[in-house]
């Protein structure tokens, strides 16, 4: 017996799926601003002392009664209105976090409840600050293979849970929040390129939460060293990946981890201080929900608009890292 298989025509292949773009972002944020000047006699410093190290001067903390799950999903259900889609659109919700609510079950799948995604499916990504960015990975390549066609990617961290407020060198720095993305099927390119991830078990022990104390721990010096390092070199690989130069992306958007960071990866880059965006003065380090708040910081400034190219990198706890640049938009 011979089969005969039909070709495609050229008008069915035209329209299938071969990329992946953002279609949104969404973000929610404890109502409760703390200001500098509340947390800097605890820990022996002034406000100035805090805003010369870190750059901070506000940070969001969630209350006791606040849930992580419920921060993501108001994020998503922002992301999504703002798409025109609803949650039973969604193939698949990615939540990257450090802080869920509980061990087991994960933030995913709690957070597709809430928003009502019955069909999709659902699990959390573990890479701390540079979390965001692996899910975003994770979410493109799906699309892009043509396993699903709409993705929720979400940062999510409730960092104040696990920060010893005594400690100097995080009391200060980490915060609450979280922000998503709508990921959908574009007819043509990808507008996400190539995403650069790497990792450096080396240093492990920079940022840890052991489990005797649960409180995280973090080597300043060691840290800052690394961060700025592992960001440049990730800023440059994934614009060549993109068959871009430097001077042809509108936007660097960095994790928010630490003011004095951020001005060191755009000095050893030469980047002009208006391109570096630059938020965690009123935010504070949110872990992986840094990268979609500032997203939506500039977008509400104005300053991100469609077509831009922006440059998203992070560093994290691991070490982790990596970088992408992504044309901002929807075709």
């Amino acid at each position: 017996m011979t089969v005969t298989v039909p070709e495609c025509s050229e008008s069915v292949a035209a329209v299938l799926p071969l990329g992946a773009a953002i279609g949104s972002v969404g973000i929610s944020l404890p109502d409760a601003i703390v200001p500098n000047a509340q947390i800097a006699p605890r820990i022996g410093v002034t406000d100035e002392w805090i805003v010369r190290r870190t750059g901070i001067r506000t940070r969001r903390v969630a209350g006791p009664d606040e849930r992580l799950a419920t921060h993501a999903a108001q994020a998503g259900a922002a992301a999504l209105k703002r798409a025109g889609l609803t949650a039973g659109e969604l193939d698949l919700v990615l939540v990257a976090t450090t802080t869920p609510d509980e061990v087991m079950p994960n933030a995913a799948p709690q957070v597709a409840h809430e928003l009502g995604a019955t069909r999709a499916g659902a699990f959390d990504i573990g890479a701390a600050c540079t979390g965001f960015l692996s899910a975003l990975a994770v979410g493109a390549a799906q699309i892009e293979s043509g396993r699903v066609q709409t993705a929720l990617v979400i940062g999510a961290d409730l960092m104040s849970r696990i920060t010893d407020p005594e400690d100097r060198s995080t009391a200060a720095v980490f915060a609450d929040g979280a922000g998503a993305v709508v990921l959908q099927a574009a007819a043509q390119e990808s507008r996400i390129g190539p995403i650069v991830l790497g990792a450096d078990g080396a240093g492990a022990d920079h940022i840890i939460v052991p489990r005797e104390n649960g409180t995280i721990q973090m080597r300043g010096h060691e840290t800052f060293r690394e961060a700025v390092a592992r960001l440049s070199l990730s800023t440059v690989q994934a614009v060549r990946a993109a068959g871009l130069r430097l001077e042809e992306v509108d936007l660097f958007v960095y994790h928010q981890a630490n003011g004095r960071i951020l001005s060191a990866v755009g000095e050893r880059l030469g980047l002009p201080s208006d391109r570096v965006v630059d938020c965690i003065s009123e935010y504070g380090n949110t872990s992986a929900a840094t990268l979609p708040l500032a997203l939506s910081y500039v977008e509400t400034e104005g300053r991100l608009k469609d077509g831009n190219r922006v440059l998203l990198g992070a560093f994290g706890a691991g070490f982790t890292w990596g970088a992408t640049v992504v044309e901002w938009g929807t075709p």
